[in-house]
């Protein structure tokens, strides 16, 4: 184990490691892009519906259903299917990660505008607000920590899910993970894990830094 230990060590700070275009440098590139495209694709998706669904309470129960097939879904069948359908292109690694991403999203939205306070939303109307306006002063900032939280669940779950990009012969910090595996170099493999790991972890950091930076600006 120490062996093992001290080779990661050595793989992850090499100089040379870094470099190239097999480099970590590219490869975290690569991997950044997958899951940031492939995330915001999702929110522009699951945002609009379940702000929807949760202001008019109309359609939750087949959004909810479809957001919870879209988890069901086999992620590397998926792509592997639109990959054989689509060519070579990276639409069957998009086409998963956003199957992945959109229902935690979806389904956080509609949780959170659901939770928020009915007479809160009756007093607004009563001072004469009008339905778009309820949904973007009062609906909206309530909630918002549970729609943060499942774009952060979604975040990560596709930074952990973009390895299956190196499955179909694309890049990635997956490269390392399929490419370790196939020449049975285990540093090679658990380096891949610890990058992906690692990016997972400040990702996620950022994204709740976001989130109480928003909400302090909010209560000034």
């Amino acid at each position: 184990m120490y062996t093992l230990l001290k080779n990661l060590g050595t793989w992850l700070t090499s100089s040379a490691q870094w470099t190239g275009p097999d480099g970590i440098a590219h490869r975290l590139a690569e991997h950044l892009q997958y899951s940031l495209l492939a995330t915001l694709i999702a929110a522009a998706i699951g945002l609009p519906l379940g702000l929807l669904i949760g202001h008019t309470g109309k359609g939750a129960f087949l959004a909810i259903n479809l957001a919870s097939f879209g988890r069901a879904l086999p992620t590397v069948g998926l792509v592997v299917l639109v990959f054989l359908a689509g060519g070579l292109s990276m639409l069957p690694v998009y086409v998963a990660l956003v199957a992945l991403a959109v229902p935690a999203i979806v389904t956080n939205t509609y949780a959170g505008m659901t939770a928020v306070d009915p007479d809160v939303k009756d007093a607004a109307r009563g001072q004469g607000m009008r339905g778009h306006q309820v949904l973007c002063q009062v609906e909206l900032p309530l909630a918002l920590p549970l729609i943060m939280t499942g774009l952060r669940l979604a975040l990560i779950q596709v930074v952990a899910t973009a390895t299956i990009a190196a499955y179909v012969s694309f890049g990635g910090l997956g490269r390392y993970v399929f490419d370790g595996l196939a020449q049975r170099d285990l540093v090679q493999v658990l380096g891949g894990a610890v990058l992906v790991a690692a990016v997972a972890v400040v990702l996620d950091v950022a994204l709740a830094g976001l989130q109480r930076f928003l909400f302090r600006h909010r209560t000034v």
